[in-house]
């Protein structure tokens, strides 16, 4: 029932489950309004009809997003009051603009797209998506201002036991902010590309095997129509297909994309969080050899049984520095610093209460930072893999009719989640013990960080945290059940589940959502 513990299962389970909502959300919102950009221009129906249907899945995804996201803001005050009144000054100004500027633009020009289908001009109505588009990604950035600044605090003094702001500038253009929001980006992308090339996949698998599409002799695509059925028109091939390779190529460049910035990132790791990229890499000993198995013991605290299998020399000096000769300190070299720099016990406060005095374990677990990092490489590469695969494969115009090659096309949507939030596990669990993590860069007598063990609210106990874990938990379950049901009855309906006017051969399809013309809230229903 330690309180400090059950806090941190909170916040990790509360914050990877929202996190599943946010890169979908940004990178299909991109890609929404690239469809909808290519509607506008060309006045093709396919492009329209993959603006609804995507559209509609974006809708149901940024809701479940905005109900998950509101439990993080509560939690700070509730579980993490030490914490939020140490880094208040500094979030303040990010966090303040993330919900004043760039949320409430986000949410009103949505509001104006979703119920301005007949209501707007099509050019204003384009224009009302790339602003809430945009918004989202302006909003993304601020979260990742105050992230960043955990992880490399910049532009403050220590005052009075607070992180005071001296320098917003200094916050705002963080060199890791900088880094981490591309990477996130390209991470969001990838999550979009997967998802739009999965249902793609198992639709276009289903028109060949209800028979409509057919291929001929050399194994192209002839496509045909269901008579009678809405939506099942030649039109709605040239939807899936362009989806699934629009998808495909978004998923292969992403992945590019994030390794360069991923590879960023290592290279500040090295400087800012050495420990990190020590414990990344089960590193025990100083070297360039980058680990591609290790083994040891489960709940290890040093490198004692910790035995590399397999490395390749120089690849981990490559990746801290540029070169393949600079050596990488490992965690037998970094204890012994970090115990010099910031002591080997924690303070005597009463506020810690058992863990008053205790000695500080420098290490984070590295069973978790060990295959966090390779998961998040492991998956972000299988994705990418499959992306080049998927359009070598619908060459000819449609997918191959095997279920089991439609099945692995539908799970491999879940590779860039995982992938997305492998990476932040490993972001924030290789941070411990910090909370905000020491800036190696600053000298003087009070370096601004604060330990996780001091960050958690002292008047809380285990129980009451452990009642509002379970209920949280309970009711993201809820949740889960509610966006994967919504999900899957509109995917499997097809574009038809988000065009009802396609039962209306009579009716235009630029015309509205829906053939009643006083309805403004059909697209949102």
């Amino acid at each position: 029932m330690d309180p400090l513990e059950i806090a941190r299962w909170q916040f990790g389970i509360t914050t990877v489950y929202h996190f599943m909502m946010v890169p979908l959300t940004i990178g299909l919102g991109l890609v929404v309004a690239f469809m909808q950009t290519l509607w506008y221009r060309s006045g093709k129906a396919e492009y329209l009809r993959m603006t609804k249907f995507w559209g509609k899945l974006f809708l149901i995804n940024f809701i479940m997003g905005v109900a998950t996201g509101i439990v993080q803001e509560f939690q700070f005050g509730m579980a993490w009051s030490e914490y939020s009144r140490f880094v208040g000054d500094v979030f303040g100004a990010p966090l303040a603009m993330e919900a004043l500027l760039a949320f409430f633009v986000e949410s009103t020009f949505l509001g104006l797209w979703i119920f301005g289908w007949k209501q707007l001009r099509k050019g204003l109505h384009l224009a009302c998506l790339w602003i809430a588009v945009i918004g989202s990604v302006i909003s993304a950035y601020f979260i990742i201002v105050a992230n960043s600044w955990m992880q490399h605090p910049v532009g403050v003094t220590l005052q009075d036991g607070r992180g005071r702001m001296v320098d917003a500038w200094a916050v705002f253009t963080n060199n890791t902010a900088i880094v981490a929001f591309s990477h996130t980006i390209m991470g969001a992308l990838a999550v979009a590309g997967g998802f739009l090339l999965g249902i793609a996949w198992y639709h276009l698998w289903r028109r060949r095997t209800d028979g409509i599409d057919t291929v001929d002799e050399n194994g192209r695509v002839v496509v045909g129509e269901a008579a009678g059925v809405p939506g099942r028109d030649k039109t709605d091939h040239k939807v899936w297909l362009r989806s699934l390779r629009i998808g495909a190529v978004i998923a292969a460049i992403s992945f590019a994309g994030t390794s360069i910035t991923g590879d960023l990132q290592g290279k500040l790791m090295f400087v800012q969080q050495p420990m990190k990229m020590a414990a990344a890499e089960a590193a025990c000993h100083d070297g360039t050899q980058f680990s591609v198995l290790s083994v040891g013991d489960l709940g290890s605290k040093d490198c004692s049984n910790i035995v590399a299998v397999i490395e390749v020399p120089g690849l981990l000096s490559f990746l801290a520095k540029g070169d393949f000769t600079t050596d990488v300190k490992g965690v037998n070299t970094l204890v012994p610093e970090y115990q010099a720099k910031y002591g080997t016990n924690l303070p005597n406060d009463p506020k810690l209460g058992d863990r008053a005095g205790k000695a500080i374990q420098y290490v984070p677990v590295m069973e978790v930072t060990y295959w966090g990092f390779r998961m998040m490489i492991g998956f972000g590469g299988l994705a990418a893999l499959a992306a080049v695969v998927a359009l070598w494969l619908t060459r000819r115009g449609t997918v191959p009719a095997s279920r089991w090659l439609m099945r692995l096309a539908v799970f491999g949507i879940l590779a860039p989640f995982g992938a997305n939030a492998a990476g932040w596990i490993f972001t924030e669990m290789g941070r411990q013990p910090f909370v905000v993590a020491p800036n190696p860069d600053v000298t003087g007598a009070d370096p601004v960080f604060m330990y996780t063990a001091a960050a958690v609210s002292p008047g809380v106990s285990g129980g009451e945290i452990l009642t509002s874990l379970i209920l949280l938990s309970a009711v993201y379950a809820a949740l889960m059940v509610v966006e994967v049901k919504l999900l899957t009855t509109y995917i499997r309906g097809g574009v038809a589940s988000a065009m009802p006017e396609l039962a209306h051969p009579g009716k235009d399809e630029d015309s509205g959502p829906s053939s009643d013309d006083t309805d403004v809230l059909a697209f949102a229903y």
